[in-house]
């Protein structure tokens, strides 16, 4: 951060579940530091291994991020469906943004926006790109959120955030 210059609170690190396992006091001091500086820090793939709500209180976990696994049968599956409603109620009431990852239709957008979903990820909102072709989408959509809904006459928002792989 000090050699480029960015601000801390426009930085964003992953972590895996399978990091925290092995965690070592230095490693929990380490990210105690980053959190404090204001990094926010995204705990990955989460429901996934050895999966520990002990980590949530534990570490200076910001964002959960919800593993595909459970996104790839939504809304079909009813066990996938309560798992993810869980996951979304319980990062929330521990005041964590939620990230859900591998959305791949319409039907999963929805769903996940319904349940309060905060942020979505996946091919069904955009396929990885270069550099340029993100400049250009990234210009596309910010047309996009905002603009004027000529059907009612009223601004329109996004429901959820898409989250780019940082």
């Amino acid at each position: 951060l000090r050699e480029t210059g960015m601000r801390s609170s426009a930085l964003e690190i992953e972590i895996t579940e399978s990091l925290l396992l092995d965690a070592t006091p230095a490693i929990e001091v380490m990210l105690g530091e980053l959190s404090a500086s204001g990094v926010r820090i995204a705990l990955d793939d989460f429901g996934t291994g050895y999966s520990s709500l002990a980590y949530l209180k534990r570490f200076p976990v910001d964002v959960v991020k919800i593993d595909r696994s459970f996104i790839k049968d939504l809304p079909v599956d009813r066990s996938s469906a309560a798992i993810t409603s869980a996951i979304i109620s319980m990062a929330h009431a521990l005041q964590k943004r939620v990230v859900a990852e591998g959305v791949v239709s319409a039907e999963q957008t929805l769903f996940l926006r319904d349940l309060g979903c905060d942020e979505l990820q996946g091919y069904h909102l955009a396929k990885p790109m270069r550099a340029a072709e993100l400049a250009v989408f990234v210009r596309r959509m910010a047309g996009r959120i905002g603009n004027d809904d000529a059907h009612e006459g009223r601004r329109t928002k996004a429901p959820v955030r898409a989250a780019g792989r940082r």
